[in-house]
């Protein structure tokens, strides 16, 4: 996993990685199993239906703010900025 992430410029080690992993099996979104791959016991992840849902629900969230983020006449989020050093309210 770690080489997929950086292939994709994403530069994440064991000691973030798998606390990440391990809270989302906590959380009900991933579950393991011990399988021996090569000689070596390993810790395999699957998602689970909860996990699917929460994966769905989030891409929907990141479709929606890339769409915004890229649409042709972008709506203004604040004006705060605007005010800023004047007098206006």
């Amino acid at each position: 996993m770690m080489e997929e992430l950086a292939h994709h410029g994403y530069r994440i080690g064991p000691g973030t990685l798998y606390p990440l992993l391990h809270g989302l099996e906590r959380s009900g979104l991933l579950k393991s199993v011990l399988k021996n791959v090569g000689g070596h016991s390993r810790r395999v992840y699957q998602i689970t239906s909860a996990g699917r849902n929460a994966l769905d629900k989030a891409r929907t969230k990141v479709d929606e703010l890339h769409h915004e983020l890229h649409e042709e006449h972008p709506r203004k989020i604040s004006t705060l900025g605007d005010k800023i050093g004047t007098n206006q309210p």
